[in-house]
């Protein structure tokens, strides 16, 4: 079988050389490719602008792991803010954060920041200015001081059991103390928690975006409208038909905002979820609670936190500590009552209806301006309806 194949081959030319492979050049793996922009994209990493309650703001570059965390947010809720896909407005209150995608205003609100999406739009821009000026008018310090604050370096000290006793009897009473006041401030005109503050900014940049589209959209429209009625052409008749489907495309925005401020102010659990700087304080009374308590263990002091204490046994100072530690408790389950209240939510829900007011005021000039298109339609169909008559007689 070898030499029947061997005869079938042709003969080879003397003194040429067996054919070999010539091996071909190894080309480096990725070779031209920006490996530090592809490991962005897959990790998701976006331009964060970053505002604390002090209104300091701060440019980060975050990945969408490390923002879930911080947060506490499932990935459904940041795909809403991906700014490559186009996701009708919402408003979404979670245990730890505000999720907000109100038009060009895409932003993460908690009780200790606010986390926007960096872009360049004016809207954005007027949004971290406006922000940064009612937080230096809250704070009390000037508004071009704002990003000059200094960063208090917060390091961690091991006290003394005579430094750590008196903080502890410090921190309890000042706890109490402000849960005591905490009715009383909210009651007051001018305080607003910081996420509420937040959120108003973040309704009033959308309003006034949508508005100012109502606006220009209304000064265009009625020129174009009148022109039609005096004179029927096949360019009035397409500048109309541009401006009825950007129309009904401004007006379906418009509903949308509305329809979420409406179903947020129907919803009393949903406007309950929103305060997060009262949740964050009853955490916080209830972490350094557990902490004394520890405490008070490993200086010897035995017995229930709410069995009552010999005098005898107890030297005076812990009695004090024991008193002030169970106020502080019971206040802080007394506030907990308290936000379960219906009057709790007044703050948030005029907070809403004043924003649900103007976005409805925008969607009836867009239903103004609709019933004027539809009233110029059916004229102009009357006119074409005549002229065929007199045509046919």
């Amino acid at each position: 079988m070898a030499d029947m194949k061997t005869r079938l081959l042709p003969p080879r030319p003397p003194g040429q050389e067996p054919h070999r492979r010539v091996p071909m050049p190894v080309r480096p793996l990725f070779q031209g490719m920006d490996l530090l922009n592809l490991k962005k994209r897959g990790q998701g990493i976006r331009s964060w602008i970053k505002i604390d309650k002090d209104g300091v703001s701060q440019v980060m570059e975050v990945d969408k792991l490390t923002i879930m965390r911080r947060c506490g947010l499932p990935a459904r809720d940041l795909r809403l803010l991906d700014p490559l896909f186009v996701y009708p407005s919402t408003i979404l209150g979670r245990e730890k954060a505000i999720v907000m995608n109100l038009e060009q205003i895409r932003c993460i609100i908690t009780a200790d920041e606010v986390l926007l999406l960096n872009s360049l739009d004016r809207y954005v821009l007027q949004y971290v200015a406006e922000l940064q000026r009612r937080l230096a008018a809250k704070n009390g310090y000037p508004e071009q001081n704002i990003n000059k604050k200094p960063t208090l370096d917060i390091s961690t000290e091991i006290l003394p059991t005579e430094r750590r006793e008196s903080n502890l009897t410090a921190f309890i009473e000042g706890s109490h103390r402000q849960t005591e006041s905490y009715g009383s401030r909210e009651s007051h005109a001018d305080y607003m928690p910081f996420e509420f503050l937040a959120m108003e900014v973040a309704l009033e940049a959308a309003c006034t975006f949508l508005d100012t589209q109502a606006t220009e959209l209304e000064v265009e429209a009625y020129p174009v409208l009148d022109e039609l009625t005096s004179k029927i052409s096949t360019l009035n008749l397409e500048r109309v038909r541009r401006l009825k489907s950007r129309l009904v495309a401004l007006t379906r925005r418009v509903q949308k905002v509305r329809d979420e401020i409406e179903q947020l102010m129907d919803d009393d659990g949903d406007m309950a979820e929103m305060y997060l700087t009262e949740k964050q304080e009853r955490m916080d009374n209830s972490f350094y609670r557990d902490q004394a308590t520890a405490v008070f263990s490993g200086m010897g002091i035995g017995g229930s936190m709410s069995a009552p204490v010999s005098p005898v046994c107890s030297p005076p100072e812990s009695r004090k500590l024991e008193k002030n530690l169970s106020m502080a408790a019971t206040s802080r389950h007394s506030s907990s009552r308290v936000s379960e209240d219906e009057s709790d939510i007044q703050e948030l829900e005029m907070l809403l209806e004043a924003y649900f007011v103007v976005i409805d005021a925008i969607l009836n000039k867009l239903t103004s301006l609709k019933e004027y298109i539809d009233d110029t339609e059916d004229f102009i169909n009357i006119q074409l309806g005549f002229a065929d008559t007199q045509k046919s007689s």
